[in-house]
Order: C-alpha cells, then sequence, then structure tokens
C-alpha cells in the first residue's frame, strides 16, 4: 500500500492552495518562504511583499488557531481550501466545510445574514407602503412627497448601510484585490441608488425642474427596490447550500 502525503501551502496573492512540487515558484522575504501557483503571483508578491502579506497574515493565524482538521472550500472555487470558516477570496461566497465534521453545526454567518434580511424587511414594508401609496391609494394628499422621502430616508439607510453592509465589505475587498465579482456589482448598485436618493431627498434643486418632480418623489422607492435585489441575491448566495 503506497501511502503519497502532498504539502500544501496558501499562495500569499491570490489566496490558491498550491501543491508544492520541484517547479514551484517561491520567494524569500523577512526569513520565510513563501510559495506560489504561478508566475504572475509571483512577480506581484516580489514587486509588493508587504501589501500581500498584510492582507494574507489575518488568515495564517486563524488556519494555525484552528487544530479541529475541518477543511473548508467553495463551492464556485474547490481549489480554495482553508482551515477555518470566511469567505473565497476570489468570488467572495462564504465558505463551506468539505468533509461533514461541521455540518450539524450552525452557520454563523447565515444567521447574522438571516437576522439582518428580516430586520430589513420590517424597514423596508412601510417605505413601500409610502412611497406606492402615494401612487395608488393617494397618501400623498395626507403626506407631503418631500416628508415623505424625510420618512424613507430615515428608514432605508439602515437597511442599506446596515442590512446590506457585508456586501459592501466583500465589494471592497474585490476592488483591493483586483477580483471583481458579484460583490462589486451589488454593492455598486446598491451604494449608488443610495446616493442619488440622498442627493434627491437633501437637494432636490439639483435637478432640471422637468426631471425635479418625477425624481425627487420616487427618489427613496429606489431604496427599497435596491434592497430587494440585494435580499434576493443574498438568499441566493447563502441559502442555495
Amino acid at each position: 500500500m503506497n501511502e503519497t502525503a502532498e504539502r500544501t501551502e496558501i499562495d500569499p496573492v491570490c489566496g490558491m492552495t498550491v501543491t508544492l512540487k520541484p517547479d514551484t515558484r517561491t520567494a524569500e522575504f523577512d526569513g520565510r518562504t513563501y510559495f506560489f501557483c504561478s508566475a504572475r503571483c509571483f512577480e506581484k508578491f516580489v514587486a509588493e511583499p508587504q501589501r500581500y502579506l498584510a492582507e494574507s497574515e489575518p488568515a495564517t493565524i486563524s488556519a494555525q488557531a484552528d487544530g479541529d482538521g475541518v477543511e473548508w472550500t467553495c463551492p464556485m472555487h474547490p481549489e480554495i481550501v482553508r482551515h477555518h470558516p470566511g469567505s473565497c477570496p476570489l468570488c467572495g461566497m462564504a465558505l463551506e466545510p468539505r468533509t461533514p465534521g461541521r455540518a450539524a453545526e450552525p452557520n454563523a454567518e447565515l444567521v447574522d445574514m438571516t437576522r439582518r434580511f428580516w430586520i430589513g424587511l420590517a424597514l423596508t414594508a412601510p417605505v413601500f407602503v409610502l412611497e406606492m401609496g402615494g401612487h395608488v391609494l393617494g397618501l400623498h394628499r395626507w403626506i407631503a412627497p418631500q416628508t415623505s422621502s424625510w420618512i424613507q430616508f430615515v428608514l432605508a439607510t439602515p437597511v442599506v448601510l446596515w442590512a446590506g453592509w457585508p456586501f459592501f465589505e466583500r465589494g471592497w475587498t474585490s476592488l483591493v484585490r483586483r477580483k471583481l465579482n458579484m460583490f462589486t456589482l451589488i454593492a455598486m448598485g446598491t451604494g449608488v441608488a443610495w446616493l442619488f436618493s440622498v442627493v434627491a431627498t437633501v437637494a432636490p434643486g439639483v435637478f432640471p425642474a422637468a426631471f425635479r418632480a418625477s425624481s425627487t418623489r420616487s427618489a427613496t422607492w429606489r431604496w427599497s427596490m435596491a434592497w430587494a435585489k440585494t435580499a434576493r441575491i443574498s438568499r441566493a448566495t447563502w441559502c442555495c447550500g
């Protein structure tokens, strides 16, 4: 019976697991040897070693602290393997246990996102009623459009900035690592919609008069639409596994 134990290391640039071979590219820095999956990652590290070590060091510490032997991988990028839960450095999706040891334990990230979803939904419901009620039920006869916009601003801002904060975090990470993914799109889409709505509510005069009537009264409706899109993608991302 032949047993071969392959040694692996983590590429500090892209986060991929590197199976060590005689021709694996290596670099020495500060008395330590680092291993790379490709010439491109090697060249990036040699040019800016401190930058990539600052990004990878927290993951290295967590991996050493977790000694239960459970491996975590990305469902979209199986070459990404970690010894602790987290997110994929390539696409941002939550890592899943590759071995069944953690299958019965609650998923802390799913619990957190479920809480954010329901609180966000509770805050979005009155935004929907205020905006659509103004068009369908004539609520604007009792609540002035600008007053309604300010109420929606108060309700919708925590939905975007708190409930959707994990999307902004991963969107920013994708920009820093130059690995654009769906979180980049979500963060940009919801962020731009929210900023536009803030401007339309706080300073409606910056828009032309012909555009102002429709844009300022429907500005905050864009918030709930943005969060609804985020929520749908959230459930697909965190719950489909």
